[in-house]
């Protein structure tokens, strides 16, 4: 079957039927979480149960610290369970641009920090055997314009020493065998880049937090939070409790808890839909590698086949601040279509958004601030970040100033006199990037 005729099928009736707004990657995944009684004091409170929360309370509890992480809605509501599952090298500001920041030596090991954090993923998979579909099968990243594929070029030939990562240029006239399509302008592979499958990554973290003895309970938003002799005493539905350490963990769903932090990080949507099941056949001849797809757009897009292979997901900030998944549907699957035609029709099961969170400085940030602990700020890049850095304030959290030091420590966490968590500047800059993009430029 052809990729059109693929695109074609399931018209008429079942072409009318709903979109679900759940995310592709919950099916199948199951998991059970008894409501208890919280305990009236713990050690340590982590508000928000991703993929940060959950790895910093594995580190607690298993130093031997009572932890208890508190997730506002259903496990996996946030970005941990929503994202498009796609690894690779997350330290956004290139090399050079955190040398004129911070000078050579600094920039270097925070470079070096980005490789550590997909390493630590990739050993969860491999080393400690943990199921969520880890798949190094490398990402194809499409130049935009004949200029964004000559920059390219020159940033293959030209990484920072100690900085290389394993990239194969591809021309124009050679990338039907990365992806069919004429879209492009060439591109490059980065091997070492991976997939795996949201839900399945934030279950695991949650099974490996639990036995470490850390207890977890959803629909359980910290409600406030003010200072008490013992730490902090923190309102919930189901009552009040103490701790003597707390740690917001809620990246880009951070609220007015902590308007400090809520300052510090801008959420942006990211938004996905997956097609109808395609077939392998037809998904191989679209993607033949079966690898991600990003391409050098300033508005990103991202996509890949599905666990199964049997159909293509899709993503991008098709809006600023849209919370219906739904309106967005035309606009993702136009963005898909220009690079897909046969798929301009395709039938599509489900749509979802996430908000991820950026910060100022495009950096991610973790330390503490008047006695509350924070890890948040991965600018898109959660998936490898996100487990690393919550492993490390985790362990900084638990006493363990050795084995939890990263190079981020002590860097101020900027924010803007001007904002205070509703990113109203959002939309001239989206405009103005997406003029940018439309001339190649």
């Amino acid at each position: 079957m052809s990729a059109r005729a693929a695109a074609g099928m399931a018209r008429g009736a079942v072409a009318s039927a709903p979109i679900l707004t759940t995310p592709l990657w919950h099916e199948g995944v199951r998991v059970a979480i008894e409501p208890t009684p919280l305990p009236a004091h713990v050690d340590v409170l982590i508000i928000g149960a991703g993929y940060t929360g959950l790895s910093a309370a594995r580190e607690t509890a298993a130093a031997g610290f009572s932890t208890l992480v508190l997730e506002a809605g259903a496990l996996g509501a946030g970005c941990s369970g929503r994202n498009g599952g796609q690894v690779a090298h997350s330290i956004k500001p290139t090399f050079e641009t955190m040398r004129r920041r911070h000078g050579a030596e600094l920039a270097f090991a925070i470079a070096r920090e980005g490789f550590a954090a997909m390493e630590y993923l990739r050993a969860l998979a491999l080393e400690e055997r943990l199921d969520f579909d880890w798949r190094q099968q490398g990402c194809f990243y499409g130049a935009h314009s004949r200029r964004h594929y000559e920059r390219l070029l020159r940033e293959i030939e030209h990484q920072p020493p100690g900085l290389e990562q394993r990239i194969r240029p591809v021309a124009r006239a050679d990338q039907h065998a990365e992806i069919a399509t004429d879209f492009y302008h060439g591109g490059c592979v980065y091997e070492d880049d991976a997939s795996v499958q949201p839900m399945k990554l934030l279950v695991a973290l949650l099974e490996r937090a639990r036995a470490s003895g850390a207890q977890v309970q959803e629909h359980c938003a910290a409600l406030d939070m003010h200072r008490a002799r013992r730490g902090f005493e923190v309102l919930t539905p189901r009552g009040r409790l103490t701790a003597r350490r707390v740690l917001i963990a809620t990246n880009g769903y951070s609220g007015t808890l902590s308007p400090w932090h809520r300052r510090r990080v801008i959420p942006i949507g990211s938004y996905q839909i997956a097609t109808e099941p395609l077939g392998t056949e037809v998904v191989r001849q679209l993607i033949p590698q079966a690898r991600n797809i990003v391409d050098t757009r300033r508005v990103v897009i991202y996509f890949r086949p599905s666990v199964d292979g049997e159909r293509i997901v899709f993503g991008g900030r098709a809006a600023l601040a849209e919370r219906d998944p739904l309106a967005c549907v035309p606009c993702l699957q136009a963005m898909l279509g220009r690079i897909l035609p046969p798929l301009a029709a395709a039938r599509i099961t489900h749509a979802w958004v996430g908000w991820v969170a950026y910060t100022f400085d495009t950096m991610p940030h973790l330390g503490h601030h008047d006695d509350l602990y924070y890890c948040m700020g991965y600018c898109g890049q959660g998936v490898p970040t996100a487990p690393h850095f919550g492993r490390r304030i985790g362990q900084q959290m638990a006493g363990q100033v050795q084995q939890g030091r990263t190079p981020l420590d002590g860097l101020p966490f900027p924010g803007r006199a001007w904002y205070r968590g509703a990113p109203w500047f959002l939309g001239p800059s989206i405009w103005m990037y997406r003029m940018l993009d439309e001339i190649g430029l």
